[in-house]
């Protein structure tokens, strides 16, 4: 079930009537029944994959909280980090390294054994399993008492606006939220039908038009140096307004309910530095790797050649948990190589820094913004021959385009343009109210605007949000 289909609304407002009617326990129960019907919509198949891994999980907490010792809690902790790694490891990425394997063994000698499993994989499992982990870690060090309830820590992990794609939850700060009365309050109502409706518009209106130009960018077998920079500035609005329209649909969704969820974007293209994107740009995602890897692993502790280490560490494996491809890697260690060099150069050693006023601040934020969208290229490429040959044409000069390009141009300008105003207009706030200009009618008429261009520019068919292949 997508957010963007005709089925949802229903499906959300049946849910509300519910929730409304029904006791703490009760809703909880409701939530997770509701969860589960979400989820199968998908592939009913995986709730056993999903009730596994929260069955376990749960009993692994329970086992970790009766340990005399964190010594003796390890063992627990490891069981469960494992058996959800194994989750992971068998349904994304088994035959990734298989056909990695074959490709390295083939460079030897023939070689004809297939080992493929015959599995598609699980929506949304990187984004409930990376949870569950951040749960049994949090027990584990003390931050978060087990929960007794099961029905509570299963509504945890399903939730149904953000199990499928983020934001990825602390237990800590969404366990809670489960376990006591929940009630709806008016400023959470209108933030979060705002929050719906402007997540839709990115999803609906900018990201999906944006994806047939995208498309045929990076469908071309003679790139030039226009179209390529076309592609990747169009993909770059395109996942933007894809991810962040999600996790504020999740968010709105979440709203109504009487609960809160993280804040996953801050307008990521205004970043500075490297350090300052990944602090903007899928915050759930960036939090989880500096609290769960990052740190543990030694942090920015024990000299600058172990903190280029754990950086590229860090980042090598959150380009692998987006997918399992090299491209994806690729993706990951090139972040790496920017926060490290950004560290070597302008934090440890001071030796370059386009400095801090106005001028600086804005030359950083265009060269920064660039320097993502070649991440992009290295992203949404099909192989490494078209990173290749798209990142040859970028120096091949610009060519003179036809009307067609020219009009994927204008129409680009025009989505980002109109993105841009409404987020200075909201400045990021979740209560439309503060937009400037709310008082004097603007704020509904607006809205209504947007439920207009929603309805007329909305694909027949509700199209597949991007995170939810990973």
């Amino acid at each position: 079930m997508l957010f963007n289909s005709w089925i949802f609304p229903p499906f959300l407002l049946v849910v509300l009537v519910l929730y409304r009617i029904l006791p703490h326990r009760g809703q909880n129960i409701m939530l997770l029944l509701a969860s589960y019907f979400f989820y199968a919509c998908w592939d009913w198949r995986f709730l056993g994959l999903l009730l596994a891994s929260t069955s376990c999980d749960w009993l692994l907490a329970r086992a970790i909280s009766r340990e005399p010792t964190r010594a003796s809690a390890k063992r627990w902790v490891a069981c469960s980090v494992g058996l959800n790694l194994a989750f992971l490891g068998i349904f994304k990425y088994f035959n990734f390294f298989i056909d990695s394997a074959h490709i390295l063994l083939s460079a030897l000698g023939p070689s004809t054994w297939d080992l493929h499993l015959r599995v598609i994989l699980p929506v949304g499992i990187s984004f409930y399993t990376f949870q569950s982990i951040s749960y049994i870690v949090d027990v584990y060090r003390g931050e978060i008492e087990p929960a007794r309830n099961p029905v509570d820590f299963a509504v945890f992990v399903a939730f149904f606006p953000h199990m499928v794609a983020g934001p990825i939850m602390h237990s800590r700060d969404l366990l809670p939220q489960f376990q006591r009365e929940r009630h709806t309050t008016p400023l959470q109502l209108r933030a979060g039908l705002w929050l719906i409706l402007f997540g839709l518009f990115k999803k609906v209106v900018v990201s999906d038009n944006l994806a047939p130009i995208v498309d045929r960018v990076f469908e071309t077998t003679t790139p030039s140096a226009a179209t390529v920079l076309l592609g990747v500035y169009a993909f770059a609005f395109q996942i933007y307004c894809d991810f962040s329209g999600y996790s504020d649909i999740a968010r709105g969704v979440a709203k109504l309910l009487g609960v809160e969820l993280m804040v996953n974007f801050n307008r990521p293209y205004l970043a500075a530095n490297p350090s300052d994107f990944w602090r903007r740009w899928h915050i759930s995602l960036s939090t989880w790797l500096r609290d769960y890897l990052y740190v543990p692993l030694g942090g920015n502790r024990g000299g600058p050649a172990k903190t280029y280490r754990n950086l590229m560490i860090t980042m090598l494996l959150g380009g692998l948990w987006h997918g399992a491809a090299w491209n994806f890697i690729l993706w990951g260690a090139y972040h790496g190589a920017l926060l490290a060099f950004h560290r070597l150069v302008v934090v440890d050693r001071r030796l370059w820094s386009i400095g801090d006023g106005r001028i600086g601040r804005a030359v950083s934020r265009v060269l920064m913004f660039h320097a993502v969208c070649y991440g992009w290229l290295l992203f949404r490429a099909r192989s490494f021959e078209q990173i290749r040959d798209f990142t040859a044409a970028l120096g091949s000069g610009f060519q003179v385009f036809g009307l067609d390009l020219g009009r994927s141009i204008a129409m680009l300008v025009g989505f980002v343009c109109v993105l841009w105003i409404l987020e200075s207009w909201t400045r990021n706030a979740d209560d439309p109210r503060r937009a400037p200009g709310w008082r004097l009618g603007l704020g509904p008429l607006v809205c209504s605007l947007m439920v207009v261009t929603i309805v007329v520019l909305a694909p027949p068919v509700g199209q597949s949000f991007i995170y939810f292949q990973f």
